[in-house]
Formats: structure tokens, C-alpha cells, sequence
């Protein structure tokens, strides 16, 4: 049986892992700002394509860090669920220990696929972050060589 030391130890984890989640999204949005910001008066110019990608960079890593919340969410209802189930409380498998049974491990592949999407929307979410910085950063580069006179 778990500890009350353990179940401590698993919602400080759950808590910095949610923060960090959180401030991604705060970034990828912080991105997209800022590249609307500075484009408020900009023409169309093909040099604008790598700031474009940045955008969608960002956009894909607010969305996987949404999909990254939904999924803990579900993840946390399935727990519950499953638990109810073994204790004999939910209302539809009831107190047989062989439905009981087989509910809890039905109840259990669907957390782990759960828990698989949770971890690779959480990579996600990173990669597509960095990716903007770095198409952001390209962009930069390619306004300033094209600000510099040529000789």
C-alpha cells in the first residue's frame, strides 16, 4: 500500500511538472506576441517566412501543452475511476471480483495510453517551443543582414 510519505512525494512531482507545463505555454504565447507586435506595420516580404514558421512553432507548442493538461485531467478521472472500481463502489461493475477484475485492468490500458500521449505532448510542447526561439532567431538574422548596406 502506498504511503502518505509517497503520496507527498508524487504531488510535489505532479505540481513542478504542471508549472513547467504552465510556463511553456507562457512562453509560446509571449512568442506569438511578440511576433505580432513587431510585424504591426510590416508588408509582406519573403523574409518574414522564417517568423511565420516561428508562429506556427509556438501555436503547435500552446496546443500540445493543452493537450498535455486534458490528458493529466483524464489520466487523474481514469485513477479515480479505476480505484472506485477495486474497492467495489462503481455503480456498473459492482462487487464481483471477476468483473471487478477485469474492469480495473480495462480501466488500467486506457491510463496507460493516456499516460503515453501525456509524455509526448509534454516533448512535444518543448521541441516546438525551442523551434520557434530558433526560427525567431533566424528571422532576426535575416533582417539585420537586410537592413546592412551592401558595399
Amino acid at each position: 500500500m502506498t504511503n502518505d510519505h509517497d503520496i507527498e512525494l508524487f504531488r510535489l512531482h505532479r505540481d513542478e511538472q504542471s508549472k513547467y507545463v504552465y510556463f511553456i505555454l507562457a512562453a509560446a504565447a509571449g512568442g506569438i506576441a511578440l511576433a505580432v507586435r513587431v510585424t504591426a506595420d510590416a508588408k509582406l516580404h519573403w523574409s518574414l517566412i522564417p517568423l511565420g514558421a516561428a508562429v506556427v512553432s509556438w501555436g503547435l507548442s500552446f496546443y500540445h501543452g493543452c493537450r498535455n493538461l486534458q490528458s493529466v485531467q483524464e489520466v487523474t478521472a481514469k485513477n479515480a475511476q479505476q480505484l472506485k472500481i477495486a474497492r467495489g463502489d462503481d455503480p456498473v461493475v459492482g462487487r464481483d471480483p471477476a468483473r471487478r477484475s477485469v474492469a480495473t485492468q480495462a480501466v488500467g490500458e486506457i491510463i496507460d495510453r493516456e499516460r503515453a500521449a501525456t509524455a509526448r505532448h509534454y516533448v512535444w510542447q518543448f521541441r516546438y517551443l525551442i523551434a520557434g526561439a530558433v526560427l525567431f532567431i533566424g528571422w532576426h538574422v535575416i533582417e539585420i543582414v537586410l537592413r546592412t548596406p551592401a558595399h
